[in-house]
Parts: C-alpha cells; structure tokens; sequence
C-alpha cells in the first residue's frame, strides 16, 4: 500500500459520487437481510483507499474467525486503486465504513466539506520511510542536504513537511518524482527513495545494505491505516460502527498472537500475495499496529494532540483551500471510549 492521499479528492468529485449512489443505498445495499445470517445483519461495506494487503490482517482474520457475524454483520472490502475515490464513495453511502492508507487525506477531505469522521488508528506509527544505502547513509533530515531525494507524486507534500519541520530550506534538497521501485537508488539516481517499510518485496532488493529513516522519527507523525465513517453514520447507527471495531479490534489481536495463521487467512482471502513475503511482513505489520499506546488504551487509540499537529502542519504548508478543519470535525474518540473493554490492551 503506498497512495498516501485519494486521488482526485474535491468535492465535485465527491458530489457526484454521492449522487450516482444515492438509488444504491437508498435500496438498502448496507442494512441487508443476508442469506444464511439473520434477518437484522449488518452489511459492513469497507472501502479502502488501495489495494487490500497485509494491512487488512485483522480484518479478513475477523471474517474468518466469525467476530463479525457474533456481533451481527456481514463483511465486505471493496478495493480502491488510483482511479477509486474511496473517501467520495463512503461518503456518498456506497460503502459505510472506509479505511486509508493515510490520515492527511480525512483532514484534506473535512476540509473540503466531505463529512467524513476518523473513528480509529489501525496503525501507532506510519511506515511511510526513506531508504538509502551504507555506501551513501542518510539516518537524519540534516543528511539529506546536497542530495537528491526520490518520491512519488503523493509524496511531495510529506517531503516538504518533513524540511520545514527540520528547518531545511527546499532548496537546499533536490527532489525527484519516481515511480515505486527501487531501481533508481540502486543505480544513483538518487540518493534516497521513500516507501512502506511494510513492503517485504520491494525492498528485498536492497538487501542488507539499506539503511532506513522514517518520517515519523523525522518528526511528522502521522497515522497509517485510519478508519472512519459519516456523522451521518455516526448519528443513525453509532451501535453498529461500535459492533465494526470491537470486531476489527478482536481480528488484530489474534494477529498478534497467531501471526502464522493469520497469513494462511491472508493468501486464502487474496491469493496474489506471496505467503513467505508476508510472513517476513507480519511482525512488522504487528509492530505498527501495537505498541505501549495500545498497551494502555487498546487496539486503534489515537489522541486530539496527535491529530491537532498534523492539522497545523498541513495548516503552515498552506493545504487546506478552504481552511484548516477543526480536530473534533476530523475525528471523534467516542466509538473507542464505547469499545474500551473489547479492544485488546496489549504492545
């Protein structure tokens, strides 16, 4: 999983994404009577912002396991890609629940009016990473001056937040748009690449002459995998979205303990993934996911501060058109104070 944003995301988009599914839930494609379930089962229609992978573990594990059908729903993902507006999709009513690769896009899209709601952190701790090579080491935003930095596209605004907040004029760093292999570091061309440390297989190549620096140790701090839902879905249905992540919480947190297993859930559920690839990927995956902040307050905490600076940052980078969001606007705590006693407290 590597978009960091939704493509596309403006509210004409959104509009009409919410117009064109409009008939559809209004015909009752989320609240189903569901053949072998019973008559009052939820449909959960997950809508992601990528490709499903390994950041689903816990998810297709729920499934799998029946935590979902215990608390009366039906699950679903539904894939995104580069070309899929899944924030314009959830909140058109398409799909009920959605999850990103990144929190920037839920905030970018409160802004731009999207009544959209983070409700959970599936991840602690971004991936998001810049590589480079011991031939050539870059451990600190302070190495990175004089050289050459690859990045896609989406990666631009987090290259940029990444210098001002380590106070490096841009000019002082030369940044290059790349596609998502590995090829131009190992050839020179630059002289660090970004990516998810999660992505076993694109970064075998490096081998152990790698060296890492993530962005959240470079001070932007983001969340990875956040899912969030409607007010409107909030307001109507706020039991089922809690019965949502009390599932979710519970499909993580046999992840942990049986990680072997949950790959074999995996490749069964996506049979294009390599199975030895994730299982070199699921500690990592675990890692992100739990740490002492989970083992306090449970599987997908997150906090207001955490989420006020990512606003401000975005803020002083001049991305919101419309004006920055309020946090409580972006995001809401309730679902996980309704959850504290499911969602497992464990690091």
């Amino acid at each position: 999983m590597s978009y960091l944003f939704s493509n596309g995301l403006n509210r004409r988009s959104m509009l009409k994404t919410m117009a064109a599914g409009a008939g559809l839930a209004g015909a009752g494609t989320l609240v189903n009577i569901v053949p072998g379930f019973a008559q009052d089962t939820f449909k959960v229609s997950m809508q992601l912002g990528w490709l499903a992978g390994n950041g689903n573990l816990g998810e297709i594990a729920a499934d799998k396991l029946g935590y979902f059908a215990e608390e009366g729903l039906e699950f679903e993902i539904v894939p995104g890609g580069p070309n899929v507006d899944g924030v314009a999709s959830v909140a058109s009513g398409r799909s009920n629940l959605g999850q990103v690769s990144s929190s920037p896009s839920l905030m970018l899209a409160r802004s731009a009016g999207i009544p959209v709601k983070c409700i959970a952190a599936g991840y602690q701790q971004h991936p998001y990473t810049y590589f480079s090579l011991k031939k050539n080491p870059i451990k600190t935003p302070q190495d990175m001056i004089g050289k050459t930095i690859g990045t896609q596209a989406t990666g631009r605004i987090l290259f940029r937040a990444l210098l001002a907040k380590n106070g490096i004029s841009e000019d002082q760093v030369e940044l290059k748009v790349i596609g998502s292999d590995m090829a131009p570091l190992l050839t020179g061309q630059v002289d660090a690449i970004t990516g998810w440390k999660t992505n076993v297989n694109a970064l075998s190549i490096l081998g152990d002459q790698r060296v890492d620096m993530s962005l959240w140790d470079a001070g932007i701090q983001l969340y990875a995998n956040p899912f969030y839902t409607t007010d409107t879905m909030l307001n109507e249905h706020g039991d089922k979205v809690q019965a949502m992540i009390r599932a979710i919480s519970r499909g993580w947190g046999w992840v942990r303990e049986n990680q072997e297993e949950a790959v074999n859930y995996l490749v069964e559920r996506l049979p294009n993934l390599d199975r030895e690839s994730e299982l070199k990927a699921v500690p990592l995956v675990v890692g992100y996911s739990f740490n002492e902040k989970t083992a306090e307050n449970g599987w997908g905490t997150m906090t207001r501060d955490n989420w006020q600076a990512q606003i401000e940052t975005y803020e002083n980078l001049e991305q919101f058109a419309n004006g920055a969001p309020a946090v409580d606007d972006v995001m809401t705590l309730s679902v996980l104070e309704s959850t504290a006693d499911t969602r497992p407290k464990v690091g």
